[in-house]
C-alpha cells in the first residue's frame, strides 16, 4: 500500500505505519496524523491537525476542513447509487457515476465505525456517534448518533427540535 508521488503532504504530517496506508492524488494538511490502513483517494481533502485513526476510508470528494476527528473504521461514500455494471451489463466507469461530495467542518468528530453518506456536509464542532449512519446534513455544534443519525443535542433545544421536524422527517 503505498504513499504515491502526487500525495500533497503538508509540513509535519505524521504517518504512523507509512508502509500500511494508500494514499493517492490527496492533500493533507500540516501537523495531520494517520493511522494504519488508511486510504485516501485522488480529490480528497485533509486539513491541518487532523487525527485519521486506523481503517478509515476517505473517498474522492471530500473535504475535511481544519482539527477534525475521525475515528477507527469510518467509512465516506461518494455515489448515490452504486452499481458494478451499467444497465446494459457492462462494467461501470468513470463516466458511468456521478460524483456526490461531502464537507466536514472544521474541529467536528467522527466517532469509531461511522458512516457518512454521499452529499452530506457536517458543521463546525459538530460531533457524530460511533456507528451512526449519517444520511444528512449535521448543523453546527449537533451531537448526532444512531441508524440513521438522529439529533440528539444542538446549540439550542428549540433549534434542534425545529431542526429534527423540518428536515429530518420525524
Amino acid at each position: 500500500m503505498p504513499i504515491a508521488k502526487d500525495v500533497q503532504l503538508g509540513r509535519d504530517v505524521r504517518i504512523f505505519h507509512p508502509e500500511l496506508v494508500n494514499l493517492y492524488g490527496c492533500e493533507i494538511g500540516d501537523e495531520t496524523r494517520i493511522g494504519a490502513f488508511v486510504e485516501i483517494q485522488i480529490g480528497a481533502k485533509v486539513g491541518a491537525r487532523c487525527k485519521l485513526s486506523s481503517h478509515a476510508f476517505i473517498c474522492e470528494g471530500v473535504t475535511i476542513e481544519d482539527e477534525v476527528f475521525v475515528g477507527h473504521g469510518v467509512m465516506f461514500t461518494n455515489d448515490r447509487h452504486p452499481r458494478a455494471t451499467t444497465a446494459g451489463g457492462r462494467p461501470q466507469g468513470a463516466s458511468d457515476w456521478t460524483l456526490e461530495r461531502t464537507h466536514i467542518g472544521r474541529g467536528a468528530s467522527i466517532g469509531s465505525n461511522a458512516t457518512l453518506l454521499c452529499g452530506v456536509k457536517v458543521g463546525a464542532g459538530a460531533t457524530i456517534g460511533a456507528g451512526a449512519v449519517v444520511t444528512r446534513d449535521v448543523p453546527p455544534g449537533a451531537t448526532v448518533a444512531g441508524v440513521p443519525a438522529r439529533i440528539l443535542r444542538g446549540k439550542t433545544a428549540s433549534r434542534s427540535l425545529k431542526y429534527m421536524l423540518c428536515s429530518w422527517g420525524c
